[in-house]
């Protein structure tokens, strides 16, 4: 019995002696960045972004109801741009691996025949106001416009088209996305939707 006590406080006594000879190791404080300014250290702290939303105050009852039927609209398009963009780059990615023009343009006509059989009925369904939507936000995910798009995949005669047959309908492929100007309020709800606040 006494052997296991002696065996049991030798233990004791190492486990003890181990933890005082870490904790001499370990630097008093906390260990941060710092940076040398004229002589001076002074620590560095990456603080992360805040985003601040106030409560929307609207003039009239239907500057409430545009509001709402945009929130509407651009929850249903983002998740489209959001896709197109990430095939986009997909796209380019893969063309750019492929040497040969002659096999890129059918490459290319072979995506765009699965793409059409995906997403047609999707971008089919959309009303103008989503549509004209949808152009803004592809700009945005892409940074190119849908025209530049067309211009790039099939040709400037194509794009030419394209933008014609669009402008019949009122609809401007050339469409940039400002979001500190004209689309500010877009851009609020995007960012509203990607914090999950909407």
């Amino acid at each position: 019995m006494n052997k296991l006590k002696i065996i049991f406080l030798i233990c004791f006594l190492s486990l003890f002696s181990f933890s005082n000879a870490y904790a001499q190791v370990k630097p008093e404080g906390i260990l941060v960045r710092a940076v040398i300014y004229e002589g001076d250290t002074i620590p560095l702290f990456w603080l992360p972004t805040v985003k601040i939303y106030g409560t929307r105050v609207f003039k009239s009852k239907a500057e409430a109801i545009q509001y709402t039927r945009l929130v509407i609209n651009v929850k249903k398009v983002y998740p489209l741009a959001k896709l197109i963009g990430k095939k986009v780059n997909e796209i380019n990615a893969y063309l750019n691996t492929i040497p040969d023009e002659r096999h890129r343009k059918k490459e290319l006509n072979r995506l765009e025949k699965e793409l059409r059989s995906q997403y047609q009925d999707q971008i089919v369904s959309l009303t103008y106001t989503q549509g004209r939507i949808l152009i803004k936000l592809v700009y945005r995910e892409t940074t190119k416009t849908t025209y530049n798009l067309i211009q790039d995949y099939r040709g400037t005669i194509m794009a030419f088209f394209w933008q014609s047959f669009a402008k019949l309908f009122g609809y401007d492929l050339k469409s940039t996305y400002d979001s500190n100007g004209v689309d500010r309020d877009i851009e609020n709800i995007i960012l509203l939707i990607e914090d999950g606040k909407l």
